[in-house]
């Protein structure tokens, strides 16, 4: 069974710092790209952060370009977001997504409403 489970959410004041983990469980998680979706109060699905399987891709929202940066240790099954700058508007519920399947990108399978291969999600709210 596939698992996703996030953690790192919190309070944060605006241009502070935090740092959101996943770890997966129940597939082979090296042989899968990794993202980040967030989703801010009343909005649907935004796609954040992309890391392909061997890690040689990485790809930003333009919201978040040069402020987030997305890791991931295939040793650890673990996919990370690390964020800087924070700002209110990113607040919100993060959550970590696999790819639908092997060695393969679909951004836009993974911000739909009824795909399976997503965690619980983690909040994080920038306030001061």
């Amino acid at each position: 069974e596939v698992q996703l489970v996030e953690s790192g959410g919190g309070l944060v004041q605006p241009g502070g710092s935090l740092t959101l983990s996943c770890a997966a469980y129940g597939f082979a998680f090296s042989n899968y790209w990794m993202y980040w979706v967030r989703q801010a109060p009343g909005k649907g699905l935004e796609w954040v952060s992309t890391i392909s399987a061997l890690r040689k891709t990485t790809q930003y929202a333009d919201s978040v370009s040069g402020r987030f940066t997305i890791s991931r240790d295939n040793a650890k099954n673990t996919v990370y977001l690390q964020m800087n700058s924070l700002k209110p508007e990113d607040t919100g519920m993060y959550y970590c997504v696999r790819g639908p399947s092997p060695f393969a990108d679909n951004r836009v399978a993974i911000t739909a409403t009824e795909y399976q291969f997503r965690g619980q999600g983690t909040h994080v709210t920038v306030s001061s």
